[in-house]
């Protein structure tokens, strides 16, 4: 990979991605052009370890994409331990007794499927009940549009809507003054 080709895509990685690679937030997904991007090179960043606790799912998307998971499994770990969590998992086809990487597998073979994971949701932390007012509603009548809608706690999702903002605008400002993305979230 060329060395704009790298910069390149830690900005892209940066900008959607901030708040999980900064250790905010358990989970980003991206849709990348497979035209403009190489998974390989995506897998390969990851795998060096040089992005911390990060680690990427990577699978095939539709029509030319390349879906992106990026992940703290840490983080996801004690998400997925949540009661209320699993219950609501085990109704979308993740057995109770899974581990994060069995059901790490179970999205990846979803998110190829042709209907997507809106349960998706909880892989990115976003919080259950908003998960759940978005199936139910079909989307509509949130109370709030953000980085996700909200059905639940307005105020809350207010504070994390700024505080993932705030995270992206200081991780790309690091990047824009010619620091590595490695070295910003080691």
């Amino acid at each position: 990979m060329s060395v704009n080709d790298k910069k390149r895509l830690e900005s892209v990685l940066a900008f959607h991605a901030a708040p999980t690679l900064m250790g905010v937030k358990c989970g980003s997904l991206l849709s990348l052009s497979a035209e403009e991007y190489d998974r390989n090179e995506i897998s390969a960043l990851f795998e060096s370890g040089s992005l911390g606790r990060c680690s990427a799912l990577i699978t095939g998307g539709h029509a030319g994409r390349i879906l992106v998971y990026i992940y703290d499994r840490g983080a996801l770990e004690g998400l997925l331990s949540d009661d209320d969590v699993r219950e609501f998992l085990s109704h979308c086809g993740y057995e109770r007794s899974l581990g994060c990487g069995e059901c790490l597998d179970i999205l990846s073979k979803r998110l190829c499927e042709r209907d997507f994971p809106h349960e998706i949701g909880i892989f990115l932390g976003y919080p259950l009940e908003d998960v759940k007012g978005f199936i139910t509603n079909c989307g509509k009548r949130c109370k709030l549009c953000g980085v996700w809608k909200v059905y639940g706690d307005v105020e809350r999702a207010k504070a994390l809507f700024e505080c993932y903002e705030n995270c992206r605008v200081r991780l790309c400002r690091e990047l824009e003054n010619g620091k590595q993305l490695r070295s910003c979230v080691a």
